[in-house]
């Protein structure tokens, strides 16, 4: 049984500021319920671990296609099914609509009773508050990663996908960068949101 989420937010920040903000994985614990802890491996990959029910479960996923300011997409590396996207849309200069959809194989008595009564929609929901409230509540990213990734296939070797960093080429600086370095930076400047 593969069971199915969908929710979205309407958040009070520019675009730009949305996308940046959910391209820093390691602060998800911050406001997705049942991530505990997301470990950054490169611009592809990354290794989580996440509580749902009281069972802990620990995966790799690889993004398989993002573009900057609008979507994330991604897929577990192995047997287990896990795969969703994050898209955003702007709805005026400082309003951006959020939408989550996600794939996930249930696999307790637990998870799959809470797939059937919809209560993973309800959660996504809840995390998708705590996102608003959070980006909202700073105002300003905490990171970014602009890069591009097309193709790239789970399971696959590091760099089966085509990553971009548009015209700044090989002189990317490495580190995140802090939210008055992405005010002052190119738009097209390419942060990593880990460290080497």
């Amino acid at each position: 049984m593969t069971a199915t989420l969908t929710a979205e937010v309407e958040v009070e920040v520019p675009l730009s500021t949305a996308y940046n903000q959910w391209t820093q994985f390691e602060e998800f614990p911050e406001f997705l319920h049942s991530v505990k802890s997301v470990e950054q491996i490169d611009d592809e990959r990354s290794h989580w671990t996440v509580s749902i029910g009281g069972v802990q479960r620990e995966f790799d996923t690889t993004i398989v296609d993002q573009v900057p300011d609008d979507h994330v997409a991604w897929a577990s590396v192995d047997e287990r099914v896990h795969a969703g996207r994050v898209s955003f849309t702007p709805l005026a200069e400082d309003r951006t609509l959020v939408s989550v959809e996600m794939e996930w194989e249930p696999e307790t008595l637990l998870e799959r009773a809470g797939a059937t009564l919809q209560l993973d929609d309800r959660q996504a929901e809840m995390d998708l508050q705590r996102f608003k409230e959070f980006i909202e509540e700073r105002g300003e990213e905490t990171g970014a990663w602009r890069g591009e990734i097309h193709d790239s296939m789970p399971g696959g070797p590091a760099g089966s996908g085509a990553v971009t960093a548009g015209a700044v080429g090989a002189d990317i600086e490495e580190g995140p960068l802090s939210a008055d370095e992405l005010d002052a930076a190119p738009e097209d400047l390419t942060a990593r949101p880990y460290e080497q």
